[in-house]
C-alpha cells in the first residue's frame, strides 16, 4: 500500500485529536474503499440520561484531484442513528431540529466548510414474534456530507462530539442533571 499524502497524514492527525467528553465512547473503525483513494473513519456511541442511545459514523475522504461536488479535497461524512421517546418521535418538527444538531455544531465548533447537504430521516419499527427488543422503537437517522476548507479537522471533530451529545440527549458540558425531583412539593 502507498504512503498516505501529507495532507491526508495530517487532517487524520488533527481529526483524532480531539478527545470527546467522558460520556462519548469513540473508536476507530474500517472506512469504506471506494468512495475516496484515501479515507478514515471513526464510531461513536453515547447514553443519554434517560438511556436513549446514539450511534454514529464519521468519515473521512480524500481526493486529491478532489470531486465537483466536493467543491474541495477533503470531504467529511457522518451517519447518526438515536433512539426517540414515542412522544418526540412524532413531532411534526423534528427532522429540522435534527438538522440543526449538525449545523449548530458546526458553526458552534469554529469548523471551516463548504457544501453541506443531507436527509434527516424518522423511522418507527414494531417487533413480532420472537425478536428480542421493545415492542416499538423509533428513531431519528441523520445522514449529512461537508467540505472542510482546510487540513486542521478538530473543529470537525469537535462538531460531530457535539453532534452526538445532542442526539443522546446529553446536557452541555459542565451542566449537571437533577435527579429523583417529581415536580411536587412534599410536606412534613
Amino acid at each position: 500500500m502507498p504512503v498516505a499524502p501529507e495532507v491526508f497524514r495530517q487532517a487524520v492527525a488533527s481529526l483524532t485529536s480531539s478527545r470527546p467528553r467522558a460520556e462519548i465512547e469513540l473508536t476507530e473503525v474500517g472506512p469504506p474503499k471506494r468512495l475516496a483513494p484515501w479515507a478514515h473513519a471513526l464510531a461513536a456511541e453515547a447514553n443519554g440520561p434517560a438511556g436513549e442511545l446514539a450511534t454514529a459514523r464519521l468519515v473521512l475522504l480524500y481526493d486529491p484531484e478532489g470531486q465537483e461536488a466536493w467543491a474541495g479535497v477533503l470531504r467529511l461524512v457522518v451517519y447518526l442513528r438515536a433512539e426517540l421517546d414515542p412522544e418526540l418521535a412524532t413531532d411534526p418538527l423534528l427532522p429540522a431540529v435534527g438538522w440543526s444538531w449538525l449545523t449548530d455544531a458546526l458553526e458552534d465548533s469554529g469548523a471551516s466548510w463548504t457544501a453541506l447537504g443531507g436527509t434527516v430521516t424518522l423511522t418507527s419499527s414494531a417487533r413480532f414474534g420472537d425478536i428480542a427488543g421493545p415492542a416499538r422503537s423509533h428513531d431519528l437517522e441523520l445522514r449529512g456530507s461537508w467540505t472542510a476548507t482546510d487540513a486542521e479537522l478538530a473543529p470537525h471533530a469537535a462538531a460531530f462530539h457535539e453532534l452526538m451529545a445532542s442526539a443522546a440527549g446529553l446536557p452541555p458540558e459542565g451542566v449537571s442533571m437533577l435527579g429523583g425531583w417529581s415536580g411536587t412539593a412534599h410536606r412534613d
